[in-house]
């Protein structure tokens, strides 16, 4: 048994949040003792943690107020490994760990592609953070965790980070617990009585998820196919989606659902998930659609849906931003299910996400020698 303590920012609903959640709960069910520290509180994420895992949670109003009290929950902790997760934390993981001696036990983790995630963040802190994590990164005794492939090149190819500095780790998507929640009823009424084909995306209502490219895709081909489309997720950018429905009057085919607890009910019992995002780290919806067996479609953004959909060989792979190529391709699988005799392969081309395989992953980097 090892002492593993995890670092995030707080448990909000965003996907490094819940797969954080999923890799704590796994560790433990293996045996070992795990702690996470919040920065700041809370989240929707929080519910989902199970009570074995120490959670501190510091309510620091700002990152930069961090250094105390993060260094003296490590202090407390005393964990003969750390894993931080999303560049600024990883940053003041990384200031807090050098002051106390402790670099050699920190590995860090990136999520997202870095070159693009960067350019979305607009605070000076989150912009100091941006500047000054590849030069730390390259400092660090152990690699970057990177999420797929894709993140780890954009590391090495954008910044100071070299390919030996950085290593990759499967998400924990798949455990037992999304598995026995996939079993339950869907909520969304399109969904619970189903008059027509049903398209779901889940997702933060921001720019990197691209729902507008979405909405805009399945305007093109509502008078082709009879078909709703349900979004599942909040963001800043709701006021401007609900306008865009609006403009263009499918107010009665196309529902911002909101917020969703168990997303992968709903997702279950759809005729097709879509993503179209304008980036990705590892995309964890679209593991999670593959793996309640739902036909999946794909725009091939940077980074990680080709990977999981084997080039395109699993289902359709589209090139990225292409409004017209989603448009068809999204009117071609509901007309003639074209993706139905593929997904009985989706289970075992989603089999490296389950908890099992990535917490032994993650086990082997964050330990080293004591794994």
């Amino acid at each position: 048994m090892a002492k593993i303590t995890i670092v995030l920012h707080d448990l909000r609903g965003g996907g490094a949040e819940k797969m954080m959640v999923r890799l704590a709960n796994q560790l433990v069910e293996n045996g070992d003792e795990v702690d996470m520290i919040l920065i700041t509180a809370g989240g929707p994420n929080k519910a989902f943690l199970r009570e074995s895992v120490n959670l501190t949670e510091l309510d620091c109003k700002r990152t930069l107020d961090a250094f105390g009290p993060l260094r003296h929950a490590l202090k407390k902790s005393k964990p003969d490994g750390i894993l931080a997760a999303l560049t600024h934390i990883n940053v003041i993981t990384a200031i807090v760990c050098f002051s106390l001696g402790w670099l050699r036990k920190l590995s860090v983790s990136e999520r997202n592609a870095f070159s693009l995630d960067k350019k979305v963040n607009s605070n000076k802190v989150m912009k100091a953070a941006y500047l000054l994590a590849p030069y730390i990164y390259r400092l660090l005794p152990n690699p970057v965790i990177a999420v797929s492939k894709g993140v780890a090149k954009d590391l090495v190819d954008t910044t100071v980070v070299r390919e030996k500095d950085v290593v990759t780790a499967p998400n924990p998507v798949i455990t037992t617990d999304t598995i026995e929640s996939a079993k339950a009823a869907a909520k969304h009424p399109w969904l619970i009585n189903k008059q027509t084909k049903v398209i779901v995306s889940v997702g933060r209502l921001s720019y990197q998820k691209g729902f507008d490219i979405l909405i805009d895709a399945f305007y093109r081909i509502h008078n082709m196919v009879d078909a709703r489309l349900v979004i599942l997720g909040e963001g800043e950018l709701r006021p401007e989606l609900e306008r865009q429905i609006e403009s263009v009057g499918l107010t009665d085919r196309v529902s911002l659902a909101g917020y969703c607890d168990n997303p992968l009910a709903e997702v279950k019992q759809a005729d097709l998930y879509v993503l179209s995002s304008r980036f990705e780290g590892s995309p964890n919806a679209l593991v999670e659609a593959m793996s309640v067996e739902t036909a999946v479609i794909a725009f091939d953004c940077p980074h990680g849906p080709t990977e999981i959909l084997n080039g395109g060989k699993l289902a359709p792979l589209l090139e990225d931003k292409n409004v017209h190529q989603l448009a068809l391709a999204i009117a071609n699988e509901l007309i003639t299910e074209s993706a139905t005799d593929k997904k009985s392969t989706y289970l075992e081309a989603v089999e490296r996400f389950t908890s099992l395989n990535s917490a032994k992953r993650y086990r082997q980097l964050i330990l080293g020698k004591l794994a």
